[in-house]
């Protein structure tokens, strides 16, 4: 590891996806400890945040007679409908109390808009909005990236491929995510992950 070339992006270690919370990630908590461990060898560290307001597009209380993990077409596409989860300013949205990563050098705040859903740490769920996380991390000089975080095959996995088409090689630790696994998801997640040439440690 070059400790001036790596960093480390840790996605979504929020309350509403460890038990207990609105869209729990099973072992959620579990993640936690591991990436508390994984991030004390790494000199820089970028957070990831869910940050919805409240009403967001991909709530299913937004959409009359929907269900949470219905699906429906947006304006950009197919989006899963989740349970109200992140929302801004709520006990839900806050880091887990267990996360122990004081050198972290950058939050990222992500689907704050209202009509847009966001998993990737690089651009929203309409393939256009960029979060300006490449240009930071470009800026700053980084050119490796390893992803752990919640969930795998959501959050980890979308930021993932935006990471590897941005042009920064990159890594997920496994041991430091936990998946959703919703219909077989996690195993899609890591076939996708591995075409895309993501080195999975």
């Amino acid at each position: 590891m070059n400790r001036d070339r790596d960093v480390l992006l840790v996605t979504d270690p929020q309350n509403d996806f460890c038990p207990g919370g609105a869209l729990a990630v099973p072992d959620g908590d579990a993640a936690i400890a591991a990436v508390n461990r994984l991030a004390r060898d790494f000199a820089h560290v970028v957070v990831t945040q869910d940050w919805h307001p409240p009403g967001h597009a991909s709530f299913a209380s937004a959409h009359p007679g929907k269900a949470p993990f219905d699906e429906i077409e947006l304006d950009y596409g197919r989006q899963i409908l989740w349970p109200d989860h992140c929302v801004q300013g709520t006990a839900g949205a806050a880091f887990h109390r267990d996360l122990a990563i004081p050198h972290a050098e950058l939050v990222v705040r992500k689907g704050f808009h209202p009509a847009i859903d966001s998993y990737s740490a690089f651009r929203e769920n309409d393939r256009k909005t960029p979060t300006g996380l490449a240009g930071y991390l470009r800026e700053r000089g980084f050119e490796r990236i390893t992803l752990c975080g919640l969930a795998t095959d959501f959050c980890v996995l979308f930021s993932a491929l935006d990471s590897v088409e941005a042009g920064f090689a990159t890594r997920v630790a496994l041991d430091a995510c936990r998946a959703i696994d919703l219909d077989g998801s996690l195993a899609k997640a890591l076939a996708a992950m591995r075409a895309a040439g993501v080195e999975l440690v």
